[in-house]
């Protein structure tokens, strides 16, 4: 199963420390498939090394494109679905482009995607997601 994870999520999961530790930890033990591109790669990056730490946003990058089941996705096209907050259409434009099967945000601006007919994403909340990798 193939998704694309938002930085939120991914921030809020990193900590083994966090409740929500089980997305990484089901990343790592390679549970599913997470689709990156480039500039999703960057705001992970940026994101963690604000709320951790630059070494940690670096050792997170690292480990990612060390791991078979990240898949480095090439995004030729932006659809441009998200007015509202248009830096979030790197992920919708990820997910689209991997083939994924869910975009997994908390992120409300996402609700838009429900009323687009094409392209289809299926955007879940971590906590449904959660229940989906328990099912795997």
């Amino acid at each position: 199963m193939r998704v694309v994870i938002d930085t939120n999520i991914l921030l809020v999961s990193i900590s083994d420390r966090s409740k929500h530790h089980w997305v990484y930890k089901s990343l790592l033990d390679q549970k599913y498939e997470m689709a990156i591109s480039n500039s999703i790669l960057n705001e992970y990056e940026e994101k963690i090394g604000q709320h951790w730490h630059p070494e940690v946003a670096q050792t997170v990058i690292r480990t990612l494109l060390e791991l078979p089941n990240v898949i480095p996705t090439l995004i030729n096209f932006e659809f441009g679905l998200i007015a509202k907050d248009p830096d979030d259409n790197k992920f919708v434009d990820c997910a689209v482009a991997s083939n994924a099967r869910y975009l997994v945000s908390n992120d409300n601006d996402f609700s838009i995607l429900k009323r687009i007919d094409f392209p289809k994403i299926a955007v879940i909340k971590m906590e449904e997601f959660k229940e989906v990798v328990e099912k795997l």
